[in-house]
């Protein structure tokens, strides 16, 4: 089949109840330098990347002031200021020392910082969703959803996200404020957030899948996923991000990229619509392979 172009074919998810975006989006990680530091080795293939999102009906995009470190935002802020129609989420929790080295750092007067700095690099005066990157398991949690709570009750959160937690984490969190969306490592053969993830669909929680092209062998020549995507005449990555999206409609995919090329090739999986049968014949040789990995 020929697959077309256009995130606003993978349907909608209102972010906190009242920001709709376009469920497929995008992970701005990728537009760092190797190792998620520094500058891109081609800034300006970066920044085309970027700028392209919208005209693909990109809506999601999901940064962190630790992605470079601030590389990240700050190309946003360049490509896409002042973001019409747009959500730019951003995080904040992780320090770096280096290439692929990163450090929790959950002290409130740091987190309080994280935010106002995003703040400023992304030039706005509300960041409408801001996750914590991660908990601190040095820092009482109580005290790090404090100033979260404080900071979206001051108005510098318009809505809080959290990253790699439990249902436990999620509910603990309730107590200070709404979790708007929960970001844990998802795809289709790494499913031991699958408790998380229908905690979120019974709570219109957007459930954020990082590294979501992973297939492991799935992705081998000869498998299931490959034999799938030969058929459909789609990639194995298309026909996984297919797969995600029917999995759930509060899952919000953000495959990332620094290449226009590779958006494109990611974008174009919000039109593959997989079959109910197909849909069951990999989730089951996912939930297999996932099991094997274990």
């Amino acid at each position: 089949m020929t697959v077309s172009i256009g995130a606003t074919q993978s349907g909608t998810f209102k972010v906190g109840g009242d920001i709709t975006v376009n469920r497929l989006g995008f992970g701005a990680m990728r537009v760092t330098g190797p190792g998620v530091w520094g500058e891109p080795q081609d800034r300006a293939e970066a920044l085309r990347t970027l700028k392209r999102l919208p005209e693909l009906g990109v809506s999601f995009i999901d940064t962190a002031d630790s992605y470079g470190p601030e590389v990240s935002e700050n190309l946003i802020c360049e490509a896409l200021h002042p973001y019409k129609g747009l959500l730019i989420a951003t995080k904040g929790g992780l320090t770096r020392g280096g290439p692929d080295q990163w450090t929790q750092k959950g002290q409130p007067d740091y987190l309080r910082q994280a935010v106002t700095h995003s703040l400023k690099r992304l030039k706005l005066e509300r960041i409408d969703l801001w996750q914590l990157h991660r908990i601190d398991g040095k820092v009482p949690r109580d005290e790090q959803f404090g100033v979260i709570r404080d900071m979206q009750k001051e108005g510098l959160i318009r809505h809080v996200g959290l990253s790699e937690v439990s249902v436990e984490d999620i509910k603990a969190a309730q107590k200070f404020f709404f979790v708007a969306t929960v970001q844990n490592r998802y795809n289709l053969v790494d499913r031991g957030s699958e408790s998380v993830l229908d905690f979120c669909e019974q709570n219109a929680i957007g459930f954020i899948p990082w590294y979501p092209l992973a297939a492991g062998a799935l992705a081998k020549p000869g498998s299931v996923l490959d034999a799938l995507a030969s058929k459909l005449g789609a990639t194995t990555g298309q026909v996984a991000l297919a797969w995600m999206l029917k999995r759930s409609l509060v899952i919000l995919p953000i495959p990332g990229t620094g290449k226009v090329k590779h958006l494109e090739e990611n974008v174009a999986a919000a039109s593959l619509k997989l079959s109910d049968d197909d849909f069951r014949m990999l989730d089951a040789a996912g939930r297999k392979a996932s099991r094997t990995a274990a």
